[in-house]
């Protein structure tokens, strides 16, 4: 038998797990074969995205691929956005699973992104530009997830990159999707919303690995 607090590697009971996406979150994107509905009726915001998306596009290909990503954004310490960050967005945005992303589909991550910064900042109190445990704790709990001050702790230093206790903004942004990847998929395991499922071996690596 295994429970979410399994999964997410601290106890916690069913109770907790969020039944649903906070309106503080950042929405995650569905995949429209359609113009982002964000882009319609507004020429200057799609002029904008082209302009960027040009940029973006190193190889004119007209597509742009993680890499590519990865060398466009900055996080909070003007350092470029972690692979892995970068690999799950597109990801989330890619339609044809191609592993390459167009101009709409392009325009809608900046926006992700841009919904995602706002959603940092409200959460970094004290304005470091970090996200300490204590902060962490905050943005989860709004989240509608109740976890505890050691799982947050756990998080950080698995995430820390700068041995100074605290997440960089492409990290949040992979910890909050990953967070919601692995809940989704106990979910839908947990057919009779017990907070309990049971899981094979593989059944159960396949869940968490596919999860981030």
């Amino acid at each position: 038998m295994v429970s979410l607090e399994d999964m997410l590697h601290h106890p916690h009971r069913h109770k907790d797990m969020p039944h649903h996406r906070h309106k503080d979150m950042p929405h995650h994107p569905h995949r429209h074969k359609d113009m982002p509905h964000h882009l319609h009726g507004h020429k200057d915001m799609l002029q904008l995205s082209m302009h960027h998306h040009q940029t973006v596009d190193q190889d004119r290909s007209g597509r742009i691929s993680s890499n590519e990503l990865q060398t466009a954004l900055m996080n909070n310490k003007m350092k470029q956005f972690n692979s892995e960050t970068c690999r799950l967005m597109i990801g989330m945005f890619d339609k044809d699973s191609d592993g390459l992303i167009d101009m709409y589909e392009f325009s809608a991550l900046w926006a992700y992104i841009q919904q995602w910064r706002q959603c940092f900042d409200s959460f970094d109190t004290d304005r470091s530009g970090n996200i300490d445990a204590n902060e962490l704790l905050k943005a989860l709990h709004t989240f509608g997830y109740r976890l505890s001050h050691q799982f947050c702790q756990l998080i950080v230093r698995l995430f820390d990159r700068s041995s100074v206790n605290t997440i960089d903004f492409d990290d949040f942004i992979q910890v909050s999707v990953m967070l919601k990847n692995l809940t989704d998929k106990f979910r839908q395991k947990d057919t009779h919303q017990k907070g309990i499922v049971q899981l094979g071996y593989e059944e159960f690596l396949v869940m968490a690995l596919d999860g981030r």
